[in-house]
């Protein structure tokens, strides 16, 4: 099993929805240079903030991720 954080699905996710990185990181609690580092594989965001993505995007954690392999 490979997750790779570099292939993160954040930056998709936030444009289908519209939303800028700053909306995005109200939407999070957290800043919007957390969410650009975290859309550029820069620093992974922890789990739980991994949780609060998923959910906000309705999609699973190995989404959020880039998991490749199940």
């Amino acid at each position: 099993m490979e997750i790779n954080f570099k292939n993160n699905k954040i930056a998709e996710l936030r444009k289908e929805k519209g939303l800028s990185q700053r909306q995005l990181a109200k939407e999070l609690d957290t800043s919007q240079a957390n969410v650009s580092r975290w859309e550029q594989g820069l620093n992974e965001p922890s789990i739980v903030e991994c949780w609060k993505i998923a959910d906000f995007f309705d999609v699973s954690i190995d989404v959020v991720c880039g998991r490749k392999e199940y």
